[in-house]
């Protein structure tokens, strides 16, 4: 039976709630030791608190982690022992268990989405802010790879876009000179927009059609009958991450660096 409009509303304030609580407790408690010892005189443990750092923040998912990512990848932003552990969190963050996907696949495509699938891998390839990615087969013979979103996303961005805001309002009082409201109207948005994987899927088909006869530039294909809003399933591409290529030679990075460039702009 389907909940009424009262509770259904009552179980997003009950979800936003427990999200303040999380976000407090796990991101709170790291900060509190650190400011503890350096109020204390006492040298910080920057790995150790750099590791817990990133556990909290990869426990609590969401918004909070994707802002972690986001600074992990610009130079000097961060401490060295800060950006290299958040910096893991970009494709190393803690995977829900096989029970949880295989309520939420049946949440998505029915009781007998297993049947849907050639094979379906239990465990995640891949894990980040919003959902987790699993390796597929099609009956066609085709790999794929199944993004599927993390439960109640849309309660966990909502709580934690007011826990961004006191924390960028606190930084615009000690650094006034960065307008961060306007920092967190974009954030706001683009969380938001990644939330939506029909929207997603529509912007992957445009840019496939776009870039099919670019020989650098590959975008998977989506399977529609295997995507919802929040399953985003598509052809399987291999591939790297961004960071790395730092030390490979120039002439690659720059080739990478245009293809990136005729990609976005």
């Amino acid at each position: 039976m389907n909940d009424r409009p009262s509770d259904k509303e009552k179980n997003r304030f009950t979800a936003r709630a427990m999200r303040y609580a999380s976000v407090g407790a796990n991101v709170g408690g790291v900060a509190a030791r650190i400011a503890g010892r350096r109020l204390l005189g006492r040298d910080p443990e920057r790995d150790k608190d750099a590791a817990s750092l990133a556990a909290a923040l990869g426990g609590l998912k969401g918004p909070i982690m994707k802002v972690a990512q986001l600074l992990a990848t610009i130079p000097e932003a961060l401490p060295a022992e800060y950006a290299a552990e958040l910096g893991q969190l970009q494709s190393q963050a803690p995977p829900m268990g096989w029970p949880f996907v295989r309520r939420r696949m049946a949440a998505e495509l029915g009781p007998a989405w297993e049947s849907k699938f050639a094979s379906f891998a239990h465990e995640a390839t891949a894990s980040a802010s919003l959902g987790q990615v699993h390796r597929a087969k099609s009956h066609d013979g085709r790999s794929l790879a199944a993004k599927l979103q993390y439960p109640d996303m849309q309660s966990a961005v909502e709580a934690d876009l007011v826990q961004l805001g006191v924390l960028f309002s606190i930084h615009a009082r000690m650094s006034p000179a960065i307008e961060t409201s306007e920092m967190l109207k974009e954030i706001a948005a683009r969380l938001r927009e990644e939330l939506n994987y029909d929207l997603e899927a529509r912007h992957m088909r445009l840019y496939r059609l776009i870039f099919e006869a670019d020989p650098l530039i590959s975008v998977p294909e989506v399977v529609a009958q295997l995507s919802t809003k929040r399953l985003l399933t598509m052809t399987w591409l291999d591939g790297k991450r961004l960071l790395d290529y730092r030390d490979r030679p120039l002439e690659e990075r720059n080739q990478i660096a245009r293809a990136m460039f005729r990609a976005w702009w």
